[in-house]
């Protein structure tokens, strides 16, 4: 039978305790020397404001053509990890076309043209879930998609979110609005109930905080 590891052993071993002290690396300058030159971009299907396919012919650092690289043009979207003061999570479950199954899942939503993200994301919330909150924190923006763009994903914490209206029903899935605890939607994203990548990683970027912020204290109980 394995042994149970304590704490402080899985701490070392994943070096836990320097993310703690510092979670955020120095910015680093892009490096450009590796960059592909975009030589031409001819658009083959447009469907606005959904998306546009492109065909590019890219030039690679080393001189090398590529005469046809797709890329893919969609809207960027928000998604948002909604605390109560309680500590519960604001889910949503509703039918996902893209999965073609039912999903459990946190809200997102699309930015309207001459939003930012943190004002995508406040609507977003209020409009499906009914929710509102004073506290906000960026996670990250993210491309969906490393080689074909498909739009760029922001994803916010947002703390002590109370209920202060209805949601409004304008998505084409109903949807059904829950308090959830984060451990049950954890195991909802192992049981496979969340389907959605940004749902994934909006639950893992939140996880991630919980976890620098619990890490000394840990650390100390370990010692």
């Amino acid at each position: 039978m394995a042994r149970p590891r304590s704490a402080g052993g899985i701490l070392d071993k994943y070096h836990l305790l320097a993310y703690a002290s510092n979670p955020v690396s120095a910015p680093v300058a892009p490096v450009t020397s590796r960059n592909w030159t975009v030589e031409s971009s001819r658009s083959l299907l447009s469907r606005e404001p959904w998306l546009e396919v492109f065909e590019e012919r890219l030039r690679l650092p080393d001189g090398t053509p590529v005469p046809d690289f797709y890329t893919i043009k969609l809207r960027d979207y928000v998604v948002i990890a909604a605390v109560t003061p309680d500590g519960e999570l604001v889910a949503q479950t509703h039918y996902r076309h893209g999965a073609a199954a039912v999903a459990r899942s946190i809200p997102c939503g699309y930015l309207e043209p001459g939003e930012t993200p943190l004002e995508a994301a406040r609507r977003e919330l209020r409009e499906e879930t009914g929710y509102a909150a004073e506290s906000w924190r960026a996670l990250g923006r993210f491309v969906v998609d490393g080689n074909r763009g498909c739009g760029w994903a922001h994803v916010f914490l947002a703390e002590d979110a109370e209920r202060v209206a209805e949601p409004v029903q304008a998505d084409l899935a109903e949807i059904e609005v829950e308090l959830a605890s984060f451990a049950d939607l954890l195991r909802s994203l192992g049981s496979g109930e969340v389907s959605e990548l940004a749902c994934a990683a909006g639950l893992g970027l939140v996880a991630a905080e919980v976890l620098r912020e619990a890490i000394p204290s840990l650390a100390g109980q370990a010692r």
